[in-house]
């Protein structure tokens, strides 16, 4: 029997940043991580340019990301940083589904090969948001690359509420 496991009711997806060029500065909106268990942000990179792709998950206090900045809470002394994972080229000729597990930071840049890739980001929110001091809500920002290089990024929730009616992140 196959398990009771549901993407849509266990995982939702919320977009963050639409399939756009990184010619410039990309910043997405920010949602609410109250009811969150955990995050996974999900970048994704074709890259057609052989320039790195800066990426850094923020935290602000609210959705129109007031006082945005790097992840990390003041109330942990010591923090190593998120889990993240890559795949760095996911073409179907070549390349690999395997996401190889990176050292653990705050941020991630790409290397500068032409390939389609996958970064993900693991979030704990009381470990890597400042929630004591008001910042519940998570966001991406991608900085400048090439024009050529296309960026997407996607967040998926393990709430603490799951089933057919979640409670909005969008407040």
């Amino acid at each position: 029997m196959a398990s009771q496991f549901s993407l849509p009711y266990q995982l939702p997806p919320i977009d963050l940043i639409a399939p756009q060029a990184n010619g410039s500065l990309i910043t997405s909106g920010y949602v609410n991580l109250r009811n969150a268990l955990k995050a996974w942000l999900v970048v994704k990179i074709n890259q057609g340019n052989a320039a790195t792709v800066a990426i850094t998950p923020q935290q602000a206090t609210s959705l129109t990301g007031t006082g945005a900045k790097a992840l990390g809470n003041s109330g942990l002394t010591s923090q190593p940083g998120a889990q993240i994972w890559l795949v760095d080229n996911t073409s179907t000729s070549g390349g690999s589904d395997l996401l190889v597990a990176q050292t653990a930071a705050l941020n991630f840049t790409t290397d500068a090969l032409l390939q389609q890739k996958i970064v993900i980001f693991e979030i704990v929110p009381e470990e890597f948001l400042d929630i004591p001091n008001g910042f519940n809500h998570l966001g991406v920002s991608i900085a400048a690359s090439n024009a050529a290089n296309i960026v997407t990024a996607t967040l998926h929730l393990y709430e603490s509420y799951q089933g057919q009616s979640q409670p909005t992140t969008y407040v």
